[in-house]
């Protein structure tokens, strides 16, 4: 069934911050992303978290880049893959929220970074969202079996896919991939998650419901978009958002954010980082119910 959210629902969905506020009651983000060879992954996720409201984002990346990420944003709590463990994966609580996003910038094709992303997913007791390399090691069936553990437990796990991803998700399940929405219910059924269907038009799913988000536009077909997206989603998931709803604002943020950048650059100059800059643009955007038909 195709859920639907107007633009009033969608703006009472941002998470203001109360005035007795700090940067742990306003959620943890706890990103681990990155390699030597897509460093920026991990600038534009953080970037982007930070933007998205999280009130404390700490990034764990390949222990060489870790200069290159502190130079990038003074702001951001760097750490090596080295000082990540399991046992720091307390539980999050109603006055405390959490969030993890692992996955951008990831080699999907190295064993040390499938072991993370498996001691993750077992270790932590809140919302992961998973993207980009990660994705990768999604369809063996160790991560199967720990994703469908996670959602027996009652903790979300999200996933990011574009097109090409999710037809390597729908593998281990013979899902047929020729219907985009029948496909995202499907993911979403066969793994215990909330599927994100990156496209034209995005669809939202937990299994239950489907929403489409046809606010998009090309000019969001660039590298590194994908990034700011993550960032943005993890960041409303460790602000207390319910699954969907963090996917629904996510997915509206990150396509007005476009818009708005391409009204000033143009749909052939918009890069990742404009998506972030206009962030806060958005924000306003949303919260005023203004949008181009």
């Amino acid at each position: 069934m195709m859920r639907t959210y107007n633009d009033e629902d969608i703006a009472r969905l941002v998470p203001f911050p109360s005035p007795q506020a700090n940067k742990y009651t306003r959620g943890k983000l706890t990103l681990v992303v990155g390699s030597p060879v897509y460093p920026g992954a991990a600038v534009l996720a953080s970037m982007a978290a930070q933007r998205a409201g999280a009130g404390y984002t700490e990034a764990y990346v390949e222990d060489s880049i870790v200069p290159q990420i502190q130079m990038a944003r003074p702001s951001l709590v760097v750490h090596p893959w080295n000082r990540w463990d399991a046992s720091q994966c307390k539980p999050c609580t109603e006055e405390h929220p959490c969030a993890f996003v692992m996955g951008c910038g990831f080699d999907p094709q190295d064993p040390y970074l499938a072991s993370i992303v498996r001691r993750l997913l077992r270790a932590a007791q809140a919302p992961v969202l998973i993207d980009g390399g990660a994705l990768g090691f999604m369809s063996s069936r160790k991560v199967r079996e720990l994703c469908r553990e996670r959602c027996e437990r009652g903790y979300a796990t999200i996933v990011t896919p574009h097109a090409g991803e999710a037809t390597t998700l729908a593998g281990p399940f013979g899902l047929a991939t020729d219907d985009p929405e029948q496909l995202a219910l499907d993911l979403s059924r066969a793994y215990g998650v909330t599927v994100v269907l990156k496209g034209p038009d995005t669809l939202v799913s937990d299994g239950d419901g489907l929403y489409r988000m046809s606010r998009g536009t090309a000019a969001l077909a660039k590298a590194g978009t994908g990034d700011v997206l993550a960032g943005i989603t993890g960041a409303l998931l460790a602000q207390g958002l319910d699954p969907v709803d963090a996917c629904v604002l996510g997915t509206t943020l990150h396509a007005r954010a476009a818009s708005l950048a391409e009204t000033d650059l143009s749909a052939v100059s918009v890069c990742a980082e404009d998506v972030i800059e206009y962030l806060p643009k958005a924000v306003l955007a949303v919260l005023n119910r203004e949008y181009d038909e």
